[in-house]
């Protein structure tokens, strides 16, 4: 009783964020591929005409099977055979991405941003794959939360026009919790808000757990309180930290300072030591390059 109290308290604070903090509800075409990828046979034909229809979500689906982080040998050129190749649940994850990006409009800023996610997620899921790995998560699964880590952030931008003053100071906070500082400027934070698109859009628990307490440094630190995250949720938010430490060491944007409040922590999560880092800055750069 007391956990269907719980699950029905969150439902309602889902709709109504929805409804009254402007989070975009989780689209169809989702709803679509997951009623496939049930079936014992799904109609592949059928999902490539659905995500045809959308020329910027086909060409970009199509574009991410042929990123280096896939290492498909050869090229795919149409949405069908890029079903067949990513899978239905890497895709629909994909294809989530690629639909969040477009309900958002087109600005510098947000450009930016965007690009910079897709190639941390993309080096995220590198990393997952990473023989010297310390903690094993599903390369699939870190490239979902590196794409939807910060998705707060856009809609937060959208519902406070002065957002953009937070999100600054925070970056720039070497001291302060990144979300105490938005909270001084705004009445919520991105990892809130994130938190609830996730669980909208059904993406997997230990995502949205992840989204959640990814910037508890106090969380990863203190095992007692760590221990009540999923040994997986863990490893996600420690992966994709230092994914997008080695895009700021190689391409100098999108600079905070998360880094210096949990690096050390996320090493120890992921076992990597100073020598191990160094080789990471090395091997990372040709994806970078090639993103």
């Amino acid at each position: 009783m007391i956990a269907a109290a719980k699950l029905s308290a969150v439902d309602a604070l889902l709709e109504n964020a929805v409804r009254d903090i402007g989070i975009p509800p989780r689209p169809a075409i989702l709803d679509s591929i997951d009623f496939e990828m049930h079936k014992e046979e799904p109609d592949m034909l059928h999902l490539s005409k659905l995500i045809s229809s959308d020329v910027a979500i086909a060409a970009g689906l199509i574009a991410t099977a042929n990123s280096p982080y896939f290492g498909f040998r050869r090229r795919v050129r149409s949405v069908r055979d890029t079903l067949m190749m990513l899978g239905l649940d890497v895709a629909s994850r994909a294809v989530a991405g690629l639909i969040l990006r477009k309900l958002f409009p087109s600005t510098l800023v947000l450009e930016r941003f965007w690009d910079a996610s897709a190639c941390i997620a993309r080096l995220s899921g590198w990393l997952a794959q990473h023989p010297e790995h310390g903690i094993r998560i599903r390369a699939d699964d870190a490239y979902t939360f590196g794409l939807f880590r910060d998705c707060g952030i856009p809609v937060m931008m959208k519902r406070f026009p002065h957002y953009h003053d937070a999100l600054k100071a925070a970056n720039e906070s070497r001291e302060i919790d990144f979300t105490t500082v938005e909270e001084a400027h705004c009445p919520t934070n991105h990892v809130v808000i994130g938190y609830l698109l996730a669980r909208s859009w059904k993406l997997p628990e230990e995502t949205c757990l992840a989204i959640r307490h990814h910037h508890d440094c106090q969380s990863l630190r203190e095992p007692g309180r760590s221990s009540l995250l999923p040994v997986a949720t863990l490893g996600l938010i420690a992966t994709v930290h230092l994914a997008e430490h080695l895009f700021q060491h190689h391409t100098g944007l999108s600079q905070t300072q998360e880094w210096i409040k949990s690096g050390d922590v996320c090493m120890q999560l992921l076992d990597i030591s100073a020598e191990k880092l160094g080789r990471l800055y090395e091997e990372c750069g040709q994806i970078i390059a090639d993103d």
